[in-house]
């Protein structure tokens, strides 16, 4: 069975996930500009500022085995839109989690963000033969709480006082996942959408 850790391109009709390096430093700048996404106070999206010392957190979680992050480029326009990643990587009992992930707002509600989920959650199932994905959220950020719902993930629960954000105040953290006896129906219903919006 495959390490949960190892890089791998993931590669869709709408989008591609690049294994992250600095090399995608600039492109991601550009990206995150496109809605000035670091300025929705609840989420941690790094500003162009912090982009750099953001990449060097995500690799350096990848080298320490609890993360597999991933740029995410355009297939169309060929250009790097944003990041996602494995993260809270449990190798022992196969589980991941699908987060810190962030898209430019001109490709937000697109099949681009549908074919990434969909990538993510068939490597997960099917080449690493996970027991559980998980997804989370802030409970105030409700275009998530519904992208998140409508892929067909169970609410879990909300832990309560979870992290402290930047400005200081107190996330509540939404939590769903997906079983493997839930893929094949989740796995149906993602490919029925991209189809139905091609």
């Amino acid at each position: 069975m495959r390490p949960i850790t190892t890089p791998i391109t993931l590669q869709g009709q709408y989008a591609a996930l690049e294994p992250l390096s600095m090399e995608h430093h600039d492109a991601l700048c550009d990206a995150v500009r496109d809605g000035e996404l670091w300025e929705l106070w609840y989420t941690n999206v790094a500003s162009p500022e912090r982009m750099h010392a953001d990449i060097e957190r995500r690799l350096g979680s990848w080298e320490a085995g609890s993360m597999l992050p991933w740029a995410v480029r355009d297939q169309v326009s060929g250009k790097v839109v944003g990041m996602t990643t494995f993260m809270n990587i449990d190798a022992k009992n196969q589980r991941v989690e699908i987060g810190s992930t962030w898209y430019a707002r001109s490709v937000q509600r697109t099949p681009l963000n549908t074919e990434c989920k969909l990538l993510l959650l068939k490597h997960a199932f099917e080449t690493l033969e996970c027991i559980a994905v998980e997804l989370r959220t802030s409970f105030f950020n409700l275009q998530s709480r519904r992208a998140i719902e409508r892929l067909g993930a169970k609410p879990d629960g909300i832990l309560r006082n979870h992290m402290r954000m930047a400005n200081g105040t107190l996330r509540d953290t939404c939590v769903y996942s997906i079983l493997p006896h839930e893929w094949p129906a989740v796995k149906c219903n993602l490919e029925f959408k991209l189809v139905s919006r091609s």
